[in-house]
């Protein structure tokens, strides 16, 4: 017959157990978040091609059809939401402030929430996949919430895009 372990053998043995399941939690509840990241955004490293004179990005709907891609403001990350209603690159205020982006002209802005004041800037460079663009016209919006940056057509008016098969083919020809 064996002998029952010391309270403190068992002490110690039970807090293992809840560290191991205080661990996998943890774990898991990553896992699920990185899940639910991949569907919000499917383009998180969008799919480039070189074709002949010219580099095409691929890019694949969300769950609401939404186009969002991981993209890059001045070599900084960002997340893209694909918008050919709007005039321009909108960027949040307070993402603005984190990229640095100066502030220029101040001059009003019609949004889905009304009219707000938004300030021009430009972006130096702004990397969708390998697609590069230089010096866009772009706005700072202060009333603007998320980290979500607005891609218009003051970007997309350099590119070529149509639909294929529920996807969106962005085209920069060199």
């Amino acid at each position: 017959m064996t002998e029952p372990l010391p309270p403190s053998q068992r002490k110690l043995g039970t807090g293992m157990m809840i560290l191991a399941w205080v661990a996998g939690l943890l774990l898991a509840a990553y896992w699920f978040s990185s899940v639910e990241e991949r569907q919000r955004n499917p383009n998180q490293r969008p799919a480039s091609s070189q074709l002949g004179n010219a580099v095409e990005v691929r890019l694949e709907p969300n769950r609401q059809g939404h186009y969002l891609l991981s993209g890059q403001i001045n070599r900084k990350a960002v997340t893209l939401l694909v918008d050919t209603g709007a005039s321009f690159v909108a960027v949040p205020a307070a993402l603005a402030d984190e990229l640095g982006l100066p502030r220029g002209r101040q001059f009003m802005v019609d949004t889905a929430n009304g009219t707000a004041e938004g300030y021009a800037t430009r972006l130096q460079t702004l990397q969708l996949g390998d697609i590069l663009l230089h010096d866009v016209e772009a706005g700072i919006v202060p009333g603007m919430a998320g980290e979500e940056v607005l891609l218009g057509m003051s970007a997309l008016r350099q590119l070529d895009f149509r639909s294929q098969g529920g996807d969106l083919l962005l085209r920069q020809y060199q």
